[in-house]
């Protein structure tokens, strides 16, 4: 959002139907990626983010909040491991680029976790962030629970950790258009199923995996589109109709969604859905 805002390989998820990635990825770079960038805003501000934070992003997509963190003066690994082409466009954001006089030589990317131990050698991170939202897809909590205990080890006694969630579906107006792929995925083997975003999903997540809650936060993100076209290709790329167009046919998927999104569309053409996201911020022990 990943992943999301989905994660892009679903638990469970069957059978992934021949699509275009390369593609796929600049849609999600282009179109999706974008639409946290109030929640990123929120935690880089509330969290000072700056030149002293040493930032592990797992799930870091094409690598725009990479590039937000990059900007306040942050050293930044990036773990994309679900998207060999969102990484590649990370790294063509964030390699290729120049800041200020010099290349930066802080910014890593990588499609898998730092493998060498917090040490003399090594300084440990400050910040981990995880903003690929959960709260709608069965077995989300699970995943990003393996991921962060893998991932928290890196960190410093203390860092803070960010985790972020759908907020409650009545304040997702994507939840209509969510709920198509899961009907549609249903008619195959019910191989997808959105749940309810529950309200302590977060504080569950820290509490498993040994992290201390220590504050939270929610943020609209709404999701707007020049057009029901751009809509489409943008939610189409974040993985989660997957399941559905392998179900259905790409066609019915799309005419599902654009019946979906009918009531987003404003008199000019443009879609917006408002959204809220909720994020925690828990601590290292």
């Amino acid at each position: 959002m990943t992943p999301v805002l989905v994660r892009q390989h679903l638990p469970h998820a069957g059978p992934v139907p021949r699509a275009d990635l390369g593609a796929r990825a600049r849609d999600w770079s282009e179109i999706q990626e974008r639409m946290l960038v109030p929640l990123y805003e929120a935690v880089y501000g509330r969290l000072d983010v700056g030149s002293g934070t040493r930032l592990l992003s797992l799930g870091c997509g094409s690598g725009l909040a990479l590039v937000m963190a990059a900007s306040r003066g942050a050293a930044l690994t990036g773990v994309e491991a679900s998207s060999p082409a969102r990484l590649a466009l990370a790294r063509e954001r964030l390699l290729r680029e120049t800041w200020g006089a010099q290349t930066r030589a802080d910014i890593r990317l990588t499609d898998r976790l730092p493998a060498e131990p917090a040490g003399a050698r090594t300084p440990a991170y400050t910040l981990v962030t995880a903003f690929e939202p959960i709260g709608r897809v069965a077995g989300d909590a699970e995943e990003l629970a393996e991921l962060l205990t893998a991932a928290t080890p890196l960190a410093r006694r203390g860092a803070p950790v960010v985790l972020v969630g759908w907020g409650p579906p009545e304040r997702c107006a994507t939840s209509a258009v969510l709920r198509v792929a899961a009907r549609l995925a249903d008619q195959d083997r019910g191989t997808v199923r959105l749940r309810p975003a529950l309200r302590d999903d977060l504080e569950d997540v820290a509490r498993r995996t040994g992290l201390r809650p220590d504050g939270s936060g929610r943020v609209a993100c709404p999701f707007g589109y020049a057009d029901v076209d751009s809509a489409l290709k943008g939610l189409l790329s974040t993985g989660l109709f997957d399941a559905a167009v392998a179900a259905t046919d790409q066609a019915q998927v799309e005419k599902e969604m654009t019946e979906a999104l009918h009531p987003y569309r404003r008199a000019d053409g443009t879609v917006w859905m408002p959204n809220v996201f909720r994020y925690l911020i828990a601590r290292t022990r």
